[in-house]
This record gives C-alpha cells, sequence and structure tokens, in this order.
C-alpha cells in the first residue's frame, strides 16, 4: 500500500472555486472510478496552496485507476479543461509516500 501526496497551487484568489470543484466534481468522479480519496487540504500558510491524499493497494491498482480516471471521455472532455483552468499545471508535486509501521494510515 501507498499513498500519493498532491500538492497543488491554484491560480492567484481561485482557491475557494478550486475547492468547490474538487468537493463537487473531481473527488466523487474519481471515487465513482475507483479512486480512495483519503484527504483534501488547504494549506493555511499560503493562500492559493491545495493538498490531497489518495491510497493504492500497489503499482498495479494505481494503473488501472489512472486509465479509468484519466482516459476517460468524461475526464478529457470535461473535467481535466476546468482544473487547468483553476490550478497552475507546472506546479503541481505529486510524492509518493509509504506509511511507517506505526503509522495511523497502515
Amino acid at each position: 500500500m501507498f499513498y500519493e501526496l498532491r500538492r497543488y497551487r491554484t491560480r492567484p484568489g481561485r482557491r475557494d472555486e478550486w475547492v468547490r470543484y474538487m468537493e463537487d466534481v473531481v473527488i466523487p468522479f474519481q471515487t465513482s472510478k475507483g479512486m480512495t480519496v483519503t484527504a483534501s487540504f488547504i494549506d493555511e500558510e499560503d493562500q492559493d496552496g491545495y493538498v490531497w491524499i489518495r491510497r493504492f493497494d500497489d503499482e498495479a491498482q494505481r494503473e488501472e485507476l489512472y486509465a479509468a480516471v484519466y482516459q476517460s471521455e468524461r475526464w478529457q472532455g470535461e473535467i481535466s479543461p476546468v482544473v487547468e483552468d483553476l490550478l497552475i499545471p507546472d506546479e503541481i508535486v505529486v510524492t509518493r509516500v509509504a506509511p511507517t509501521p506505526r503509522s495511523a494510515l497502515r
């Protein structure tokens, strides 16, 4: 099991709009495809910062879920254009992390 810790920066002043879109569209869509979204946060020290976490059982599951989400017609035609409008794509940072033996996320 591992997690993706994903850090995004929204276009200036658009974080509230991003959070609404994530909670109303992106997260429900991804979970409908089988993704496990563990957490979602706003950055209290960066007014345009946003962080979220997804969990995967293994690499094979991650690849399968990535294909189900990112190759879907809805993602490509509807969701992705809005995501690109709200975020600064060049500033997306994805870190793959695994819980330590005493982590509550194990």
